[in-house]
């Protein structure tokens, strides 16, 4: 990858995934262990979330990718889900497992007076590897893959020329592989993945490869960030 000296291009940095791998099937097991611990998530009222506009990502487990855009200002609250299939009510065994055609995804609640569509596509390709196929760190398989969604023809052009712009500076040494793809439904994971590395953050997984990729983001994205950021 070729540094570039677009200052919002050094959070490109954050492709460099080392994390310490854990396998699926210990994965799962840690997560459905710890689903009776888990306190039940706060958040904002139907009401309040009117107010705000969403977005929607996939980009590896959502665990990871929850708590990096909780951490970005202007976003008043993310949810970990599955979208980007067609089955009807996934849950989280049938979609960790490969067995529907949903990625782990996260819903975006957010104040366009504070932060654009156009940064959070900006934090999204800054915060994962978006040239592995079906892949990121040490998750396998569809259901990681990196997918940005849009719900309109305005958003679906900031991603391509977003996108265009990164293969045009040759920020990669490999072709791009994120779906842009058009938003349809998004279910809602089960109650103990929300705040999952909030609640967890001794468990082996969150310490091992959602800590050390919120770090990376934070460390390139540091004015995008919260002042309470964690």
């Amino acid at each position: 990858m070729k540094t570039v000296g677009i200052p919002f291009l050094l959070l490109l940095l954050l492709t460099s995934v080392g994390c310490q791998s854990k396998n699926k099937s210990e994965k799962q097991e840690l997560a459905q262990e710890e689903q009776l611990e888990a306190p039940k998530k706060e958040s904002l009222t139907a009401a309040e979330l009117q107010e705000y506009e969403t977005a929607y990502f996939a980009s590896g487990c959502f665990w990871c990718v929850e708590a990096i855009f909780e951490s970005v200002k202007g976003v008043k609250e993310v949810y970990s889900g599955y979208s980007g299939g067609t089955e009807k009510n996934p849950t989280y065994e049938q979609v960790s497992y490969g067995k529907t055609t949903h990625a782990e995804a996260v819903e975006v609640y957010y104040d366009p007076k504070v932060i654009s569509f156009t940064q959070l596509v900006q934090v999204f390709f800054g915060s994962h590897d978006p040239t592995t196929l079906n892949r990121q760190g040490p998750d396998r398989g569809a259901q990681y893959r990196s997918i940005a969604f849009y719900k309109n023809e305005a958003q679906q052009k900031i991603i391509t020329d977003y996108m265009a712009k990164l293969e045009a500076e040759h920020v990669y040494d490999r072709p791009i592989v994120t779906e842009v793809k058009k938003f349809d439904k998004f279910y809602m994971a089960e109650d103990y993945h929300q705040d999952y590395e909030r609640n967890h953050p001794n468990n082996s997984y969150i310490r091992n490869v959602s800590i050390p990729r919120l770090n990376r983001f934070k460390a390139n994205f540091q004015s995008y960030l919260k002042e309470d950021a964690h």
